[in-house]
């Protein structure tokens, strides 16, 4: 019959924060491996998607590690994916475009205006 376990820490119950995997030591026993809950990737504001270039990894060590690790080298980099970004500087630039277009008719008018009041 395989030998029987018991938790090596305090808390004795099978929650989220205690998960295990039996293992064998060198000298042939059976142990409790204490597991890591695995970290959740961040993701883009926008839309949701896990964003590549950044780890999984857990709050604590997020803060371990280096700058260069956590974000990528971009506009909102570590922040939302680059579709996201792209569609951003797309629509920025549709709606200036817009902006200029609105001017050029309203100048078009003015000027329009006058020489209809001489005839």
């Amino acid at each position: 019959m395989a030998q029987r376990l018991t938790y090596r820490r305090r808390l004795s119950y099978n929650t989220k924060s205690n998960r295990t995997r039996v293992v064998k030591t060198p000298g042939g026993r059976l142990t409790w491996l204490y597991e890591k809950k695995p970290g959740t990737a961040p993701k883009c504001g926008d839309c949701g998607v896990a964003l590549p270039g950044v780890p999984a990894l857990r709050p604590t060590e997020y803060a371990r590690i280096s700058r260069r690790q956590k974000t990528v080298n971009r506009a909102y980099g570590g922040s939302r994916c680059a579709n996201c970004v792209r569609d951003r500087i797309v629509r920025a630039f549709l709606i200036e475009e817009q902006k200029i277009v609105k001017k050029v008719i309203k100048a078009q008018a003015k000027s329009a205006k006058p020489a209809k009041a001489s005839k």
